[in-house]
């Protein structure tokens, strides 16, 4: 049985509103989201992805992307080790390096893609972003070439129309708005207008975690606000609502790979 390999780097990146991570694992990552849109190439190994189209497969060369909050997970096939790079983009700075081309709900549709001009405007920025000095012109051709490639060659759509169900979306709404604050199943349920079964199903339906998993993720990225910000880790805990800092740590490294003290020390440099 092979043992277990996890290896993380958060590179400090010289584009405002653009974090670079570099990953060599054959961890199993649970369903979780992330804040920013994710846009990455598998560099070797194979995976399988849960994704909103289903389940998907990516592999060596692949490119690998993802929405702000869209349910995902990320499991190594064979336990083999595998090793990817990513680039996470605040919805704000990908608005507004396409707001003059396309106008409308902005929506990334395919989770993986097998696209070499991808591969390649990725590599480029990748050096630009966790380059010591980087040319600020070059940086912002590569940044606006990628994200325009991206967009426009893998599904840029509107959002689709509904949503999730009225009781669903009043616990999300509930979650969302304050997830350092304690809940439980019964008070989401009652303010939801459903029994505790019925909004336990509906979670597992529509987005295909439970009520009490998409609140742990919350508090992770919660917590990861709070550390970017400069927060103590011990206080970022205690901000987000965790118990302690133990379990905070726990929740942190199933949802980004990483412990809250690397992923602090990766902003602070």
């Amino acid at each position: 049985m092979a043992g277990r390999t996890h290896h993380v780097d958060t590179h400090q990146s010289v584009i405002p509103g653009v974090e670079a991570m570099t990953l060599t694992s054959n961890h199993a990552f649970p369903r979780h989201s992330h804040d920013h849109f994710g846009i990455g190439v598998l560099r070797a190994g194979a995976q399988r992805s849960w994704s909103g189209i289903g389940q998907v497969e990516s592999e060596a060369g692949d490119a690998l992307m993802a929405n702000p909050g869209e349910i995902h997970d990320g499991l190594p096939i064979a336990g083999g080790v595998r090793v990817w790079r990513m680039l996470y983009f605040t919805p704000q700075l990908v608005s507004r390096e396409v707001e003059e081309e396309m106008t409308g709900g902005i929506e990334l549709v395919r989770p993986t893609a097998r696209d070499p001009i991808l591969a390649g405007r990725f590599g480029l920025l990748f050096s630009d972003a966790t380059a010591a000095a980087a040319d600020p012109f070059a940086t912002e051709q590569d940044l606006l070439r990628l994200v325009m490639h991206v967009f426009h060659r893998h599904g840029l759509r509107q959002p689709q129309l509904g949503g999730p169900t009225p009781p669903v979306a009043k616990a999300l709404a509930r979650i969302d708005a304050a997830p350092a604050a304690p809940v439980t199943l019964a008070e989401l349920a009652a303010l939801s207008g459903v029994s505790r079964f019925q909004l336990l199903r509906g979670f597992a339906r529509e987005l295909g975690i439970t009520p009490h998993a998409y609140l742990v993720q919350r508090r992770v990225r919660l917590a990861s606000e709070l550390i970017r910000s400069g927060s103590a880790v011990a206080d970022a805990a205690q901000g987000a609502g965790f118990a302690d800092q133990s379990h905070m740590t726990r929740a942190f490294l199933r949802q980004f790979g990483i412990t809250p003290g690397r992923y602090r020390a990766a902003f602070a440099r």
